[in-house]
């Protein structure tokens, strides 16, 4: 709005008729600017509906795919979002397709500005797709069509990103959301990552006394007057029926408080509003059959949530077929799709966390504390915060192991630890959680089950009767033209067809809103008459969300009065029935078949893998007991994985990421016990480098729990044990020069060989008993020296001095170790600590023959005791406290 006429505004009087008149003055023209406004809105609305394919996307695009040459048409198209100037993709990084809405609205709102879904993709690097529609369907399209051609697409951006790391990325808004995850259950191969925003999958659940569209179907009766408005249509469902629901839900900002906002800041909010109304006013269709399938089967039926749903071609739509990372977003300020919606189909499909990891799926979800529904993918801040934390951890949440997660934003402070790990202003974590914490959420009443269960089955009964007694009849009297008529004058759509300049009395506003805006005067703030018309604005506003609420109030409480009614359930037929009104759908005997035979083989390869496996098994179990994951430690792995000559593509990692986790899952002892044979054939630099990494992947995200330090000291031990056994063989590997040339070396005494033998790390943190016990065990030397080691020793000493060595090692390492046994009162710990030690003073000449002969006499004696009692000490902790402690830290296991 050029020229707001900010200088020729007016400073505050005193005096109430100077006052009345700028206020006066500054009325009318708002109310000018206010009329012009809509007639731009009208003009608008008129030439974007005059478009072959109208849609709000900010960015330029091609088309990929047609949907209406597909063999089984659909009104969908595939656009390639062409990346703006400065801006370049990499073909490494996967695709992102995003999914609007079908829901009364046109296609674009989700990359309608900047920042957007589209916006943050696309800045990011991600070649970007859009699945945009036509406002006219195919004459034959079904929900199913829909599917199959949403399968293509995908097959299409596959086809066109061979080099990419991962599959697509689907992002899915609102009614998307549920199309998308039906097509992902039926085509799971083809899904990256799938992000659903405010997408209802469970349309019974909800809050009492907060979410009242869900009663809407039983106060209507049911779906029968879905099918008289197609029919009413011609066959064809207007979208803008649809719409007006959604503004039916908030009176108070449909009827008062966006035109007001508009009236009230019309200097400054005129294109905001303009480019908001271009889409909320681009009204599509639907076909009959596939605006009465969704109402019957998801919004009535629920059968979505329950595996209730078969295609034409007997698939069974089971969401738990996905094998893709699932992230709901949803917020609480949502009272079209509220929390307990986005999430009810998971404790609807799982009864434990068990069966979560048993069908291998990856579930997390985000709850924003007050957005709108609209805001969850159309606000900029969100866009700046959630969407772009999830864009640039993508590749995270793909490899993150299966189980249910909510991820926590942080913000970015000074005193955050590696911030520069993190990208943007936030830190993105992922906190495990438990099948009760979403239930918790949730908060389902089987009562009200009951209640929505009647409603199904009495809304069958109203459709049945209608498609019997009415349907023909109305049919009979509708025509194209008649069906046309109703749809422009649609009283959402009336407005803007009448304020615009096809209007000659709306015309000539245009030239008198251009005068006030060169004469612009406006009233100061504290102009008294400026602040009574907000106390009456607040009141006009306050009064309705009071009528909002006592009529919200009276519908719950006449849908629980009447379908509460044991009279209502009888005649539904509901009340010959007894059990639960929604069974769990039971795991089919195919699957656990399968999950037989993959456990099965997933025991069997507990001892394979080597180096790579173990440090995935030792990153595991310490994030494990962390409780989550942090984007800082993905992070490392990422600069990792690209500094590496020989790194696991990102699906193969993935792969054996979730192997891992389910053989953890399955047996975690024996998974950790198996470690040191992991590491045996790994050098003791590999094994060092290793550890190393693994620590600064972990500690990127400190400060550590307790318990995730005390699983990293246990996780550090084994390593170290495994270092010290690769050091050894590769002595015992050297040239026998080398030896000869270390044996002459005095100042490697026999005491520091007994040392190096029995030494154990310091125990901060009790170890797994099995794996501590093949830690320990291994570290000890050989019963039997090798012959070539018997024989440099006996031509380095006499035989005397070994003896002598060998005697006094050990009385002295028997006698301090039957004193501190006798101590802790355990023989059975104090014989096995004479015995290693008697076994480590055996052997004194391998790395240092000549030294031994002198030196063992006058060393021996006072150091094997110290050593001896040391390893026996620390290699021999107490059984029973340690299962506990291991047993109270099983994460892998939740």
């Amino acid at each position: 709005m050029a020229g707001s006429g900010s200088d020729h505004t007016l400073a505050p009087s005193i005096n109430p008729w100077t006052a009345a008149y700028e206020y006066a003055v500054d009325a009318w023209q708002r109310g000018v600017l206010y009329a012009d406004v809509m007639r731009q809105r009208g003009n608008q609305y008129h030439e974007h509906m005059a478009k072959r394919a109208p849609n709000v996307l900010s960015m330029e695009f091609e088309l990929v795919l047609d949907g209406r040459e597909l063999p089984r048409p659909v009104n969908y198209g595939l656009l390639r979002i062409k990346p703006p100037a400065g801006v370049e993709t990499d073909p490494i990084k996967r695709p992102f397709l995003v999914v609007d809405p079908r829901a009364g609205h046109g296609p674009g709102i989700g990359g309608f500005k900047p920042e957007s879904e589209i916006g943050v993709a696309v800045r990011a690097g991600h070649p970007c797709y859009f699945a945009t529609f036509l406002p006219q369907p195919m004459p034959t399209q079904t929900v199913e069509d829909v599917m199959m051609a949403e399968a293509r697409f995908l097959e299409e951006i596959i086809a066109l990103h061979p080099d990419a790391e991962g599959k697509p990325v689907v992002v899915a808004n609102c009614q998307a959301g549920w199309q998308i995850m039906m097509t992902a259950a039926v085509r799971p191969e083809l899904f990256g990552p799938i992000i659903v925003a405010g997408a209802p999958l469970s349309y019974w659940a909800g809050w009492r006394n907060m979410n009242p569209m869900r009663y809407a179907g039983g106060l209507l009766g049911g779906s029968w007057l879905t099918a008289m408005t197609s029919d009413l249509g011609n066959g064809k469902f207007d979208g803008a029926w649809l719409v007006q629901n959604f503004e039916n839900l908030n009176p108070a900002n449909t009827l008062w408080s966006k035109q007001y906002n508009l009236y009230a800041n019309v200097d400054t909010e005129a294109d905001r509003y303009l480019s908001f109304e271009k889409w909320w006013g681009g009204h599509v269709f639907l076909n009959g059959p596939e605006i009465q399938y969704i109402v019957d089967n998801l919004f009535v039926g629920n059968r979505l949530a329950t595996a209730g749903l078969v295609t034409s071609d007997g698939i069974r739509i089971d969401l738990r077929n996905i094998r893709s990372p699932i992230v709901v977003f949803c917020s609480k300020g949502d009272n079209i799709t509220p929390p307990p919606q986005a999430l009810g189909w998971i404790p609807d499909l799982y009864q434990n966390e068990a069966e979560v990891l048993a069908h291998g799926q990856t579930i997390v979800y985000a709850i924003h504390e007050s957005i709108g529904h609209l805001g969850i993918f159309v606000s900029g801040s969100v866009a700046r915060k959630e969407h772009q934390e999830f864009t640039s951890n993508i590749d995270m949440i793909d490899v993150l192991p299966p189980g249910i997660y909510q991820a926590e934003i942080a913000d970015k402070t000074p005193d955050t630890p590696n911030a520069d790990l993190a990208f943007g202003n936030y830190v993105l974590s992922f906190e495990q959680r438990k099948l009760d914490d979403v239930r918790a959420i949730v908060d389902r009443k089987e009562e009200d089950d009951q209640r929505f269960a009647a409603v199904a089955r009495i809304s069958d009964i109203n459709l049945g009767m209608y498609r019997s007694f009415v349907q023909p009849w109305l049919r009979t009297m509708v025509t194209p033209q008649s069906a046309e008529w109703m749809q422009r004058m649609h009283p959402l759509r009336l407005p803007y067809e009448l304020i615009s300049d096809r209007n000659p009395l709306i015309a000539p506003i245009a030239k008198v809103a251009e005068q006030v805006r060169e004469n612009r005067q406006q009233a100061a703030p504290t102009n008294p008459f400026v602040v009574a018309q907000e106390m009456f604005s607040n009141w006009i506003e306050t009064s309705l969300n009071i009528f909002q609420e006592l009529r919200d109030s009276a519908d719950e409480r006449t849908f629980m009065s009447v379908y509460g009614s044991p009279v209502v359930q009888d005649l539904a037929g509901l009340g010959a029935k007894s059990g639960p009104p929604r069974r769990h759908p039971g795991v089919s005997p195919e699957h656990r078949r399968f999950m037989e035979d993959r456990a099965a083989e997933l025991r069997s390869m507990l001892q394979e893998g080597g180096l790579r496996v173990a440090a995935i098994r030792m990153l595991l179990y310490v994030s494990g007991a962390e409780g989550g994951l942090d984007e800082r430690s993905f992070a490392l792995i990422r600069k990792m994985r690209a500094e590496a000559d020989n790194a696991l593509t990102l699906e193969a990692f993935k792969d054996v990421i979730r192997e891992q986790a389910l053989m953890m899952t399955l047996d975690s002892d024996a998974a950790i016990q198996a470690m040191p044979r992991l590491l045996e054939d790994s050098s003791a630099a590999e094994i060092r480098a290793s550890l190393v990494a693994m620590k600064g992947v972990l500690e990127a995200a400190e400060p550590l729990s307790d318990a995730a330090r005390e699983s990293l000291n246990e996780m550090e031990r084994i390593f170290e044990a495994a270092e010290r056994r690769a050091q050894r063989r590769e002595q015992g590997q050297a040239p026998a020069a080398s030896r000869g040339a270390a044996a002459t070396n005095a100042a490697y005494p026999v005491q520091d060989l007994v040392d190096l033998a029995a030494q154990v790390p310091a125990k901060t943190a009790r170890p797994h008993p099995d794996a501590a016990g093949k830690a320990v065990n291994e570290a000890e030397p050989p019963k039997k020296a090798p012959p070539s080691a018997t024989k440099a020793a006996s031509k380095a000493a006499s035989n005397a001095a070994t003896k002598a060595a060998t005697k006094a090692a050990t009385n002295a390492a028997t006698k301090a170790t039957s004193k501190t046994a006798s101590k802790s009162a355990e023989k059975p710990a104090a014989k096995t600590a004479a015995k290693s030690a008697d076994k480590t003073a055996d052997k004194p000449a391998k790395p240092a023959a000549n030294g031994a002969a002198k030196a063992a006499p006058k060393t021996a004696p006072k150091s094997a005791p110290k050593s001896a009692s040391k390893s026996a000490a620390d290699a021999t902790p107490a059984k029973a406290p340690v299962k506990r402690a291991a047993a109270a830290r099983q994460p892998a296991k939740a």
